[in-house]
């Protein structure tokens, strides 16, 4: 293997919002990256995205790969537990709650971990793919053919996360694994990121070798309505 990944985070509160409730992790030494959405609306999003970095921050390095994504399960259910018991001592019907994306990445394998709609995204070759599915209300919708995947966007409840950590009940987390090639660009992101730009849009920025900084600075530009944040993680020689 004669290549190495590097990544690059950006994060800004948008073109509206004054307060910013993503938190980002960059872990490159042991093949971890983080991308948390603090849930708008409730009042404190940072306390729940702030809670899945720091839990994240300490894993200790030296793992193998299975015992690093036993871990990241373990501190990310720990962090869910948290929240609940935290949002109940704050008084009936709190929730504090964030999405996550995870990307783990060790010799030339990669995995990616969420709840929520925070995505991931891999330019390979010119052509880009979403690694993960949204955990949303409007996505439910798609696959029952109710809604149009270019209408999902513009929906009235568009921001309706159907999981996140610190959400009742149980956390659910997805899971995609796959192989990574010399040349790979993955992208994880909030969605003030992909509600702001078409994935079109999207993949010629990267295709034309923008990196997190130079998209989440377009998307801000655009007048992004929410907090955008993005990391970059590239596969390069």
């Amino acid at each position: 293997m004669t290549w190495r990944l590097v990544s690059l985070t950006a994060t800004h509160p948008g073109a509206v919002r004054p307060r910013n409730e993503d938190a980002l992790l960059e872990r490159p030494d042991i093949g971890l990256w983080v991308v948390a959405d603090g849930a708008g609306g409730h009042g404190a999003g940072d306390v729940a995205s702030n809670a899945i970095v720091a839990a994240m921050k300490v894993v200790p390095p030296g793992l193998a790969a299975a015992e690093l994504l036993a871990q990241v399960r373990l501190r990310l259910t720990a962090v869910h537990e948290e929240l609940q018991e935290e949002a109940a001592r704050r008084g009936p019907g709190r929730i504090l709650a964030s999405t996550v994306v995870v990307m783990l990445a060790r010799g030339e394998h990669f995995a990616m971990l969420w709840a929520g709609d925070s995505r991931a995204y891999l330019l390979r070759q010119g052509t880009l793919s979403r690694v993960t599915k949204d955990h949303s209300l409007v996505q439910e919708l798609v696959d029952q053919g109710t809604l149009r995947e270019d209408e999902a966007e513009s929906h009235p409840q568009a921001n309706v996360i159907t999981r996140a950590i610190g959400a009742h009940g149980e956390l659910e987390l997805d899971k995609v694994s796959g192989r990574i090639i010399e040349g790979d660009r993955f992208l994880l992101c909030t969605d003030g990121l992909f509600k702001t730009m078409a994935e079109g849009e999207i993949q010629a920025m990267l295709a034309g070798g923008a990196d997190a900084q130079a998209i989440v600075t377009e998307a801000v530009g655009r007048g992004a309505r929410d907090n955008v944040s993005a990391i970059g993680v590239d596969c390069v020689v």
